[in-house]
């Protein structure tokens, strides 16, 4: 190990490899079964070889004194015989790679079914705090790590053990003597393997690790090539790449280097096994040949040591030996994938414990209708009517209209415990109001829609809506009652048409173009190569800033919500489209609450409330006009330039 290198302190979590192993064995046991079912069969047809070699001997030592004819029949008996074992064997290795192939594929599909699962729990708090490319290589290299463990290192491991325990068997069954040889060194390769690989697996677990920082640099450097060259900053990316990759070698050699060392180092001790067995099998026949007394021992008896019977067993018992090592030293072949699973496994089961998205919300959202008394009630079909369905603990439920009322009342928030920022924010919406937050960078615009829609909970205070507490709403039904234009744009692969109707999954085509029209979007949609058939890649790379921004317009438009949250919604518009949008969110904002985060005031100068934001308190609040008479913060912002800093 070079000097430089520091020894990794990370370790494998504790019941890694139990919970490993349980959940793959659970995915498909009746095609495990007959897996090692066959591994015995072929196991048992390699260890034949030795009984058959000591057969063949005997008859070879018979047919030199007595004559080939006394042995032919029985000659002719052993090679059926062997051919029958063998081409057992042989089936059965290939029906063992068969179900082998479609056990790795189908785990893996589960284990990362597994994964997504939980991810798609997560709060947003996790992916805020959490690269994007190391996440992804959970789903990459940690998932082929497995791979490697399940479509070989089981098997072989297995095969192994099974040929070791029928080895030893045949050993003590030919001579205790020469197994107390074997046995002395399985006690030294186990203490030798134990020192040896001791900090293996801590080298695994920083290469797994130092794996997934150098992919995610890599996703952020390919996100942002275009910064990175406007920038000149290619050499400094080269550097910042070579120091991550730099560690990555220096784990990986780590972890290698100690692994790597059991392979000679059990060979050398078979070889050493191998002369000592020759030379005592010899001693034992020498002695035996000057006329004294010697016995070998077995687990069948003792027996007097003769030339004639004794020489079939020790060339047996070479061959045994030479087997013996082999699969030793296919077991510490095995070592490296399999520390190596273990630490993918333990980061794979670290994001699949990680914890959920906590929600003790019970109101739902569902479709309502007015009774013939007036009175709204719950709806099997789509009515467009939608009701907050609150049960009580008395057994009795409600029905409240959704209509898009929400109220903040002295909420304080703050990422961080202990760093609060947001304070004593009181606010409101009714329907059909647009309200608009302005302030600097920072000022906590895209915090309080944030904390609306629930992506984080509130330190202190109470959140509102249509009179609930939102706390006591389900999270999935308070935000499909949301329609929600992010700042970052997110187009995903398919269709124009797939993507918005993201926002209403059982839309017809009608109502999606109906909500692009709303939004402007129609006209350069109809300019596209298939028009609403055209296909999105790569975040809709192929579409401008602006046009990515009206789909997603289109998106929220299509929810057809009661309350709509535009985070700059039309910061990346040039000032022409900016307008038509603003006459569809207009329109659109109709009997709705809808809050707005303006990145040019221009935009907010009809709205019903403007709130004005400072380190996370509110400092003035009211219309245009009022805010102007007041020639305060906003007058400032409004007066000094169109766009905040």
């Amino acid at each position: 190990m070079p000097k430089n290198m520091k020894k990794p302190s990370p370790r494998i979590p504790k019941g890694t490899f139990r919970r490993l192993m349980k959940d793959i064995f659970s995915f498909f046991p009746l095609s495990w079964v007959v897996v090692f079912v066959c591994l015995a069969l072929v196991v048992c047809a390699n260890a034949s070889a030795s009984l058959f070699l000591t057969q063949i001997t005997k008859f070879t030592i018979e047919g030199v004194e007595n004559g080939w004819e006394s042995v032919k029949k029985g000659m002719l008996n052993l090679l059926f015989v062997m051919i029958a074992v063998r081409g057992s064997g042989v089936i059965a290795s290939t029906i063992q790679n068969l179900l082998m192939a479609r056990i790795t594929q189908g785990s893996l599909l589960k284990i990362r079914i597994k994964m997504f699962n939980a991810m798609e729990k997560l709060p947003i708090r996790y992916f805020d705090s959490h690269n994007s490319g190391d996440i992804m290589s959970y789903y990459t290299n940690d998932t082929d790590s497995l791979r490697m463990l399940i479509s070989q290192c089981i098997t072989a491991l297995v095969q192994s053990v099974i040929m070791l325990i029928i080895l030893l068997a045949i050993m003590l069954s030919t001579s205790i003597w020469l197994s107390l040889i074997i046995f002395l060194g399985i006690v030294v390769m186990f203490n030798v393997t134990k020192k040896v690989t001791g900090n293996a697996g801590q080298g695994f677990i920083a290469q797994q690790k130092n794996i997934a920082r150098v992919e995610g640099f890599v996703e952020e450097m390919m996100h942002g090539q275009k910064v990175v060259k406007v920038f000149c900053h290619e050499e400094e990316a080269k550097k910042d790449f070579d120091k991550l990759n730099d560690e990555l070698r220096k784990a990986q050699e780590f972890a290698e280097s100690n692994a790597s060392k059991m392979g000679p180092i059990t060979m050398n001790i078979g070889n050493i096994m191998y002369v000592l067995l020759a030379f005592l099998g010899g001693v034992l026949i020498a002695l035996s040949l000057k006329g004294f007394n010697v016995y070998n021992l077995t687990i069948f008896g003792v027996k007097k040591i003769e030339l004639n019977t004794f020489l079939p067993t020790l060339v047996a018992f070479l061959t045994l030996c030479r087997q013996f090592t082999n699969n030793v030293n296919q077991c510490t072949q095995q070592f490296n994938q399999i520390v190596m699973a273990l630490a993918a496994g333990g980061r794979i089961y670290a994001l699949i414990d990680e914890k959920e998205e906590v929600d003790e919300g019970y109101v739902t959202l569902v479709n309502a209708k007015f009774n013939e008394n007036g009175e709204i009630e719950e709806s099997k079909e789509r009515t467009n009517i939608w009701a907050w369905k609150h049960p009580h603990q008395d057994g009795s439920i409600t029905y409240t209209q959704v209509k898009g009322d929400i109220r903040m009342f002295n909420v304080d928030f703050g990422y961080v415990e202990n760093k609060i920022v947001l304070h004593d924010i009181t606010l409101y919406g009714k329907p059909g109001q647009k309200i608009a937050f302005v302030g600097s960078t920072g000022a906590g615009k895209t915090t309080i829609t944030n904390l609306i829609n629930r992506f984080y909970d509130i330190a202190d205070g109470k959140i509102r809506y249509d009179g609930i507490n939102i706390n006591k709403i389900k999270k999935d039904d308070l935000r499909r009652s949301l329609g929600i234009v992010l700042q970052d744009t997110n187009l995903f692969t398919g269709t124009v048409m797939e993507n918005i109707r993201y926002g209403k999954l059982d839309a017809s085509d009608e109502e999606c173009i109906q909500a692009a029209k709303l939004a402007n979007a129609h006209d350069f949609i109809t300019r596209l190569p298939n028009g609403y058939n055209t296909m999105l890649t790569s975040d809709g790379a192929n579409l401008s800033q602006g046009q990515r921004q009206l789909l997603s317009i289109a998106r929220a438009a299509v929810n057809n919500a009661p309350v709509m949250i535009l985070d700059e919604a039309t910061s990346s518009i040039d000032t022409r489209t900016e307008l038509l949008v603003q006459k569809g969110t207009d329109e659109l904002m109709k009997g709705r609450t809808v809050f707005v985060i303006a990145h040019r005031l221009s935009t907010v100068q009809n709205s019903n409330v403007i709130v004005v934001l400072e380190h996370g308190r509110i400092i003035e609040r009211g219309t245009h006009e009022q805010l102007i008479k007041e020639k305060g913060k906003y007058y400032q912002l409004y007066t000094g330039a169109f766009e905040l800093e």
